[in-house]
């Protein structure tokens, strides 16, 4: 026990120098005799001790005489509901009265004290004093629960750690938990780290690693030790659950099993049962028996296995032929996460039956496939198994039907299905692709399977025109603005995979672009002329126009447009030389001995027009009542209608109209005088050469035509009397003969039969060979070729017949 005693006298020295200090010195004492009031006085004690022990002295300490403490009647007052100290006024102590708990007052609290106060009276002072309660070692450490429960995988690491509770102490300072230690064992080992100043934390590492098939349940007991002297401790009991892994595989009972079974046992004969176990517990020790398949064998096909019970029937037929036994490869496999597996073999000995046909097994389907997947891309993987052996068990898949996809052989009886077209969404969202397989036997097996396949769509379509080429007919002389064609694509995908514009390629010419004769609204494809067209200088032009997609990439297509200008017809005929020559005199001169049909003239005219505008038709125009020349409305001859009369003019003034038939029809004139001479020496043209005349029939052409004719059907005649002759069935010529058939198919196909049809024919004795067509209807199609056949049944190509309904010819 210490005390410290902190005591000004100034009520002594005020008593003793009162009377002959001068003023200003009672000023001092007084303020002196103010600070005696707050002096303070500090104490300790510790707690739980005893009632009756002495804290301090307050006569010594205030400096009071101890006779004066029961007339100024000193007294304890305390700020607590609780008096925990009463004075001794015949000694002046301070003494304990009651029981001091310091972790009842302070809890939690490092420092404790109690604060009273000791008042006096005759004159009234008041004297604070501050007792300090010392902490003793009172109480032992303690653990919230009773019992700490770990559930530790054994797959745990050695060196992991897992934290402990703390225990809890009452006391503080040196009294307070220090230590903490773990009762042996081989498991773990105890790590205490200081968490504050007066603190400490306890871990559990790992340094064994666990094994639960040893040892599943691990008890400890965790001590926490104060600094106290004698030290207090608290216990914990820790219970570590080993929590099972899946750390062990199934083992089966025997490493092989064999069993025999005939080939006629019933469906679900019982052949043998096995068994497997496994040490670890719980899902983990639960096993599930199946088949490994193994080649082109598959066990479940003959035989099922009990998943849970290990027991093998048969579900299938057995065949001795194909197999005197079936090494079979079985598998125990546990429930753990992840699960572990054991291999057993199953030798079963089987007697004889060859009536399995493939199988088709689908797996890795990649649906759905992407519309824009490349060739060669891997659409799923096939695998064809046939039990059967020899030949019996070689198979051949192949794809039914036509469909952009192929089978690749990978392996043996592995396929790939692959794409080996084009895919469009758009048109299929679906194929169902059915495989077949077949083995080789006698008769041959086969059996189908269908692989559904879904297209996903991609932005893989252009927009799309309703055809390459478009005509436009436009005609000349349209207005400047005038909308000539409206062009539409229409692209299939959606949204803005579908939202096209449209766009001008190319050129016009080298010098013109097409956008200066030419626009085309982007939006909605209208095509705008900007000039206006003259058929005589353009008749016709080229250009693309682009449609494209708002895809990402874009895509585009273009379409090729003719534009044909349609002609007007806004051209007169124009007469040609020489009667169009400027300032000439168009004169032809005819003799008098013309005869009807003599050849006057011949007016040529041209039209800048095309088409019926510029079909020409030529017409006379002659004075009335004169019907002597005529014209060629085609061929614009004039020519005499009849013999000259000695009434007719010497000269004749003609109009020759040249009309087009265009509506309205336009026209040109020209005139020529006729002049009739006596001779024709005297006949110039204005060509300066004889117009061609046409003379009348002649008798020597008559005779020599009748000759002619004469000669030609003799001729006939006697070729058709030889072959009469030569065909007559009387002798011989006539033989039936043995064709082989060609067939012709729906298709377009044809075939060659040696099953023959008896047919007649006739044959030259003149020739090597003669040529006859044998059909059966209906006859071959438009692409047939023709078919030598040189005797026997050789068959020689020949070339392909030039007409549209060709034909299979077989020449013997």
């Amino acid at each position: 026990m210490f005390r410290n005693c902190y005591v000004v006298h100034c009520v002594t020295a005020m008593g003793r120098v009162g009377q002959r200090l001068p003023i200003l010195i009672q000023i001092i004492v007084l303020l002196c005799l103010c600070d005696a009031t707050a002096a303070q006085l500090s104490f300790s004690v510790s707690e739980e001790a005893d009632k009756g022990t002495v804290v301090g002295n307050l006569a010594k300490d205030l400096q009071i005489n101890v006779n004066e403490l029961v007339k100024r009647d000193l007294r304890i007052v305390s700020g607590n509901s609780k008096t925990y100290f009463d004075v001794d006024l015949k000694t002046g102590a301070l003494n304990v009265c009651d029981r001091i708990d310091r972790e009842e007052l302070c809890p939690n609290t490092a420092k404790c004290s109690l604060s009273i106060e000791a008042i006096l009276n005759n004159p009234m002072r008041l004297h604070r004093i501050e007792v300090q309660i010392t902490d003793i070692n009172d109480n032992a450490p303690s653990f919230r629960e009773q019992e700490k429960t770990l559930n530790i995988s054994e797959s745990s690491f050695t060196g992991e750690r897992y934290l402990l509770p703390m225990a809890n102490d009452a006391d503080t300072g040196s009294n307070s938990v220090k230590s903490y230690k773990l009762s042996p064992n081989e498991y773990f080992s105890l790590d205490v780290q200081s968490v504050g100043q007066h603190s400490e934390s306890a871990e559990l590492v790992l340094q064994k690693s666990l094994d639960r098939e040893k040892k599943s349940v691990i008890r400890l007991v965790l001590t926490a030790l104060d600094g106290g002297k004698p030290a207090r401790s608290g216990t914990l009991k820790i219970v570590v659950y080993v929590m099972d892994i899946n750390d062990n595989s199934p083992v089966f009972s025997q490493p092989l099993y064999q069993a025999q079974v005939t080939e006629n046992a019933q469906f679900q004969t019982s052949i043998v049962t096995v068994s497997a176990t496994d040490l670890d517990e719980g899902i983990n020790s639960e096993i599930v028996y199946s088949f490994i398949e193994r080649g082109n064998f598959n066990p479940e096909t003959v035989f099922s296995i009990n998943p849970n019970t290990g027991e093998i029937t048969v579900i299938g037929k057995v065949d001795y032929e194909e197999n005197t036994a079936y090494d079979i490869r079985i598998q125990a496999r546990d429930k753990g996460t992840p699960s572990r597996s054991v291999h057993g073999k199953l030798l079963v000995e089987v007697t004889d039956v060859n009536d399995n046909t493939p199988e088709i097994t689908v797996t890795s389907l990649m649906s759905p496939v992407k519309e824009d997947a490349e060739i060669d891309t891997v659409v799923a993987l096939v695998t064809v198994t046939d039990k059967d052996g020899a030949s019996n068990g070689l198979t051949n898949a192949k794809l039914l039907g036509v469909v952009p996809f192929k089978l690749k052989v990978n392996y043996k009886n592995y396929y790939s299905l692959t794409v080996d077209g084009s895919l469009d969404r758009e048109s299929i969202t679906q194929y169902n692709v059915t495989i077949i397989a077949t083995d080789e036997g006698s008769p041959p097996l086969s059996s189908t399977s269908v692989i559904p396949v879904h297209i996903s769509d991609v932005n893989d379509n252009a927009p799309l025109f309703s055809e390459p080429v478009v005509n436009v007919y436009v005609k000349e002389n349209s207005a400047v603005g005038a909308t000539i064609f409206i062009i539409t694509a229409v692209d299939p995908d959606m949204e803005e995979n579908a939202k096209v514009t449209y766009s001008l390629i190319g050129d016009f010419s080298k010098n013109i672009p097409i956008t200066s004769v030419v626009n085309i609204n982007s939006e909605t494809g209208d095509i705008v002329s900007l000039q206006s067209f003259n058929y005589e200088e353009l008749n016709t032009f080229q250009f693309k126009v682009q449609a494209t997609d708002s895809g990402v990439p874009p895509l585009s297509s273009n379409v090729t447009v003719n534009v044909l200008i349609l002609d007007e017809n806004d051209n007169n005929p124009t007469i040609l030389a020489p009667y169009s020559e400027h300032g000439s005199i168009n004169s032809e001169s005819i003799p008098y001995s013309a005869e009807s049909g003599y050849f006057v003239a011949k007016i040529r005219a041209v039209d800048a027009d095309s088409g019926y505008n510029a079909l020409l038709s030529y017409h006379l125009s002659e004075p009335k009542g004169n019907n002597l020349f005529r014209i060629g409305t085609s061929t614009g001859e004039i020519r005499t209608k009849r013999r000259m009369s000695d009434n007719d003019l010497k000269t004749h003034p003609l109009v020759v109209l040249v009309s087009d038939n265009g509506e309205p029809s336009l026209s040109a004139t020209v005139s020529i005088d006729v002049v009739v001479v006596e001779s024709t020496a005297e006949i110039q043209t204005q060509f300066r050469h004889v117009p061609v005349k046409e003379d009348s029939f002649s008798d020597l052409n008559l005779y020599l035509l009748i000759a002619i004719v004469s000669v030609s059907i003799i001729f006939l005649l006697s070729l058709i009397s030889l072959i009469a002759f030569r065909c007559h069935r009387t002798d011989g010529s006539f033989s039936r003969y043995s064709a082989p058939m060609i067939t012709t198919h729906p298709d377009g196909s044809w075939s060659y039969s040696k099953a023959t049809q008896q047919y007649d024919v006739c044959f030259s004795s003149d020739t090597f060979k003669s040529d006859v067509v044998v059909f059966p209807a209906p006859f071959p199609p438009a692409d047939a070729e023709l078919i030598s056949i040189n005797g026997g049944d050789t068959f020689t190509r020949t070339q392909t017949l030039p007409n549209k309904e060709k034909v299979r010819m077989v020449a013997l």
